[in-house]
């Protein structure tokens, strides 16, 4: 039988297993941990078997962080292909016109065509120039230095070739408004500080686009009483579309500007409208269902 100082009591033990598990003894001196490794391994309890639901629960939990980096993952692409797409997209829009002006030069005449169009594709994208540099948005004001560009020559291929009475007038009263917006702009960039600048110009933009965008439903009663939606022209409101929801997208959640994105999700909702009218009226024809000549 042990005798004198070996003898412990039931409490001494349990407190010196709780000091060997830190590491330390009662008078706080570090053990080595390989000397009391047996020790641990002979106390230890075999771990409980997991139950169903909290296997699966684990299962999940690990697998959590997987899922969630794949979908940061599909997010980020999406944003890319979008921020990609849009200048190209703006482009394409602005090349719409381009053949009803060929055949305008083509017949020397512009018909009933209105100059509206293209004197607002001017100063609407010089204003979105103007935002884009003093933002410093190269997709934004070299995409609309396109439209600049464009709209220049459809505007003066329309004025060299319009014999509609008073064409001098209306041309005048386009180029005048056209300057005026222009050389308005112009003096806000340099009078007032660049961030004022930028979010007049901007709130102004925004305008422009609202009116553009918007102006095609002008025709919703016509289609609704032909029953045709033959005078909505669908490969100009598709590219529409696409170019409305990558601008969305990009202005939402990469340049989080809503100078870019409210008035471009205004111009998805017309643009949907639209393909919802042409997708109604697809079959359905009228005798009075073409534009106007």
């Amino acid at each position: 039988m042990p005798c004198g100082k070996y003898v412990r009591s039931e409490h001494a033990l349990a407190r010196e297993a709780a000091s060997l598990s830190n590491g330390y003894t009662e008078d706080s001196s570090p053990l080595p941990a390989a000397r009391f490794s047996p020790f641990f391994k002979a106390f230890s309890l075999p771990p409980f078997p997991l139950r169903g639901k909290d296997q699966k629960a684990k299962q999940e939990r690990r697998q959590a962080p997987t899922r969630h980096s794949a979908t940061a993952t599909m997010m980020q692409s999406l944003l890319t292909l979008c921020g990609t797409l849009a200048p190209y997209c703006g482009v394409l829009c602005f090349l719409a016109p381009m053949p009803t002006i060929l055949e305008v030069a083509r017949d020397k005449s512009t018909g009933a065509l209105p100059l509206l169009p293209y004197s607002s594709m001017i100063s609407n994208s010089f204003v979105w120039v103007m935002y884009g540099l003093l933002k410093n948005l190269p997709s934004v004001y070299m995409s609309n230095a396109v439209g600049v560009t464009l709209g220049t020559y459809y505007f003066r291929t329309y004025t060299k070739y319009c014999t509609t009475i008073g064409a001098v007038k209306q041309i005048r009263t386009h180029f005048r408004g056209a300057a005026c917006i222009i050389v308005f702009n112009m003096c806000l960039a340099q009078i007032l500080e660049k961030d004022m600048a930028a979010d007049i110009i901007g709130k102004e933009g925004v305008f422009y686009c609202i009116v553009l965008f918007a102006s095609p439903l002008v025709a919703l009663k016509h289609v609704l009483e032909t029953k045709s939606a033959a005078s909505i022209p669908l490969p100009f409101t598709l590219a529409c579309f696409v170019n409305c929801l990558c601008w969305s997208v990009t202005g939402w959640f990469t340049m989080k500007d809503f100078n870019i994105y409210f008035p471009n999700l205004m111009g998805l909702s017309c643009a949907c409208a639209q393909l919802g009218l042409k997708g109604m009226y697809v079959d359905k024809r009228g005798k009075g269902s073409g534009l106007p000549k």
